[in-house]
């Protein structure tokens, strides 16, 4: 190597190629002028979601993206550069966030949740920290976060079929497929941001439905009929180019968290995901960073949530950026968070995303929660979970449609446990209390295709695929 470059990074070779069968390390980095340009591609790779989660569940996008950048930043401290990773707004919040709306719970009521999951996942990252990865295997087998990530999904149903999609249903259809065409007909970095450009479709198709066809009579983002614009851009002529976010501070509702918390699940696995991937495409050995990884991630969602932003996760948009560029240098992660500071205070860049019509917005949800519902089925599959098992398949059934039904189960007068909620802890506890009073045999049966070693590898590709193409 050339030595030690500004901030630390060496300086890989010439700075500008990178010879066959070799990678640019975390430590690492490329010619300056060069890694900012990745980490401009960085910022194009995740951009779409971390726009479309925070206008899912109600947020700021500005401030979620300005905060994205902050996150990811306390990331790399905390994780002393050795694990690359962007921190974007997490999809998997959107369906607790949509049934606390639904409850009469408000924003702040919603990142105050969010804030309260952060602390959770930054307390079990500290615990993973202390007694190795086995934790997260014992505590959370295949079988249950496959079903929990399923459920998510499937909750979000009613959301699309009764809210975004009545709005505009041709343009939703259109939409839909134009998203399908994309994830299936482009390659590379284009496949990799098949939701955004679905959405640039549908933005542009509804535009020119207005011109051409005019107002059009169906529900609104409030459910009433009336005559209006499928795209609203009345507040982006209002909106200042260079100005603050809204900051608000958070509330905290126990029935919120109630909510709120199962997502927990997720993110230990997209977090553990994340670490296995890049593990294994730089040769590191990271598993001794897991805990660390886990515990910044809850960390930096309470920095954001404590602002009003959303809550964060680690991007696998990210991952395929480096696959694809071989380049795994934190120096460009330092670029893109700046990129995502500088995005933050662009109002006028934040009222275009928010004017996406409802039309638009049910024709990429349609596939987006879909995705993630089945990347679940995906989890078990690649652990070659046995859902002939009673262990796996009662508390994996009886969860999932509670979950995707919105059963509700009420406690007193004042609390009640549904939908996410109450089918996370149906999944969890039933798979542990039936596991704890089944035969041995039977208990055995229920892990034989989900080996230690294995499993992880398997359980984590499959959650993390969740925000790498759903969140694309």
């Amino acid at each position: 190597m050339a030595g030690r470059g500004l901030g630390g990074w060496e300086l890989h070779g010439d700075g500008r190629h990178i010879e066959t069968g070799e990678v640019v390390k975390p430590w690492e980095r490329l010619s300056w002028g060069r890694t900012i340009g990745l980490g401009a591609q960085h910022v194009a790779s995740m951009i779409g979601a971390c726009y479309v989660a925070p206008l899912l569940m109600g947020l700021d996008p500005n401030l979620t993206v300005m905060m994205s950048g902050v996150a990811t930043i306390l990331f790399l401290l905390l994780t002393r550069g050795r694990i690359p990773s962007y921190l974007g707004s997490s999809l998997s919040f959107v369906g607790a966030a949509t049934t606390i709306r639904m409850q009469g719970g408000s924003t702040s009521a919603i990142t105050g949740a969010l804030l309260v999951t952060g602390v959770v996942l930054a307390v079990f990252g500290l615990v993973v920290r202390s007694g190795g990865a086995r934790i997260i295997h014992a505590v959370l087998p295949p079988a249950v976060t496959g079903a929990v990530v399923m459920l998510i999904g499937f909750n979000l149903a009613p959301v699309t079929a009764g809210t975004y999609w009545p709005q505009d249903q041709w343009v939703a259809l259109a939409t839909m497929c134009a998203t399908g065409f994309a994830l299936v007909a482009l390659r590379g970095f284009w496949s990799r941001i098949a939701i955004f450009l679905g959405l640039v479709f549908g933005y542009a198709l509804s535009w020119v439905l207005d011109r051409t066809l005019g107002k059009i009579h169906s529900p609104d983002g409030s459910g009433k009929v009336t005559d209006h614009w499928r795209l609203d851009l009345s507040g982006v002529g209002h909106a200042r180019w260079v100005g603050l976010p809204h900051f608000h501070g958070p509330t905290f509702s126990a029935s919120a968290i109630v909510v709120a918390l199962p997502v927990v699940i997720a993110l230990i696995a997209e977090n553990t995901g994340h670490v296995k991937a890049v593990s294994e495409m730089t040769g590191a050995d990271l598993d001794d960073r897991m805990g660390d990884a886990i515990a910044a991630d809850g960390l930096a969602t309470v920095v954001s949530t404590a602002v009003g932003g959303g809550a964060t996760t680690t991007y696998a948009e990210n991952i395929g950026v480096m696959a694809a560029t071989r380049v795994y240098s934190t120096a460009a992660y330092w670029c893109a968070a700046v990129f995502a500071l500088l995005f933050g205070l662009c109002p006028k860049f934040g009222a275009i995303i928010a004017a996406i019509p409802g039309g638009v917005l049910g024709g990429i949800t349609v596939v987006l929660y879909g995705m993630i519902g089945l990347l679940g089925a995906q989890i078990w599959i690649r652990n070659k979970v046995d859902l002939t098992n009673p262990i796996n398949l009662i508390p994996c059934a009886a969860g999932i449609i509670v979950g995707a039904g919105g059963v509700t189960m009420k406690i007193s007068a004042n609390f009640s446990l549904g939908g996410i909620a109450l089918g996370t802890i149906i999944v969890l506890f039933g798979y542990h209390a039936l596991r704890a009073l089944a035969p041995a045999a039977m208990r055995q049966a229920a892990t034989a295709g989900s080996a230690t070693g294995g499993s992880e590898e398997a359980e984590v590709d499959g959650t993390q695929s969740t925000e790498g193409q759903a969140g694309s």
